[in-house]
């Protein structure tokens, strides 16, 4: 897998690419904690991970600078996506949606 400019491809995630990603656009609308990430993507995506898929994917998130921590105001620990954390989300976002384009008109001619 290549990197373009300063993007990161978070396919290099490997199997937890897809929590990654669904983290990601999760935050998009905004800061959340972990239970809201949940129920945010349980409700967008009808997916629920478990807690430790959930946090491991946020702890890599986090330390590679697509997520951050906000400070708390109780014991729930919010997190936000970071401008570098957006233009990853974004370029994901275009491939994928080159991929469907293509995929629907492959099959539209089957």
């Amino acid at each position: 897998m290549s990197r373009r400019d300063d993007t990161i491809d978070l396919e290099e995630f490997g199997r937890f690419s897809e929590p990654a990603l669904l983290i990601l656009v999760s935050l998009a609308d905004g800061p959340k904690h972990g239970y809201a990430i949940t129920e945010d993507i349980a409700a967008f995506a009808d997916v629920r991970f478990g807690p430790g898929s959930l946090y491991g994917a946020i702890a890599r998130l986090e330390s590679r600078g697509l997520i951050e921590a906000l400070d708390s105001e109780d014991r729930r620990n919010p997190y936000r996506l970071t401008a570098f954390g957006e233009k990853a989300l974004r370029a994901r976002l275009t491939s994928m949606t080159a991929v469907t384009r293509i995929g629907q008109r492959r099959l539209a001619s089957a």
